[in-house]
């Protein structure tokens, strides 16, 4: 037994050390693993979620769609409040009537972007989201 054990020992010794003396790509390489296929996350997702989360997550969007475009609103009462104020303005003194317009004019581009980016945002939640 006290043999055996000997040789076994020094075959396990010679093993051993080959294997640590080998690059470690090599030893890395030579002994494939089979790895189990993972699905995407996208389809884990789609398995994992229930129609009650499904319909929760339709609900958000359209609240929070509904709550981007708010700011439309917004936009239209500043449009109103500049061409309101150049009218007054104008009525006041009509000898500025090209300078009130063009500050007119850039008032106007300034709310309507902002409403425009508003109702951006809006369709990016409805749609990309």
């Amino acid at each position: 037994m006290f043999t055996c054990a000997k040789i076994s020992t020094a075959a396990l010794v010679r093993v051993g050390s080959r294997s640590l003396f080998r690059p470690v790509s090599a030893a890395v390489l030579s002994r494939p693993e089979v790895k189990p296929e993972v699905p995407p996350q996208s389809a884990l997702r789609s398995l994992q979620t229930s129609a009650v989360s499904r319909d929760i997550d339709t609900a958000a969007k359209f609240i929070g769609a509904g709550a981007a475009t708010v700011g439309v609103a917004g936009s239209g009462a500043g449009i109103g409040t500049v061409f309101g104020s150049l009218i007054i303005g104008y009525a006041r003194n009509p000898s500025l009537k090209q300078q009130l317009f063009s500050y007119a004019i850039l008032g106007f581009a300034l709310s309507e972007a902002m409403g425009l980016f508003c109702l951006m945002v809006a369709f990016l939640i409805l749609f990309a989201m």
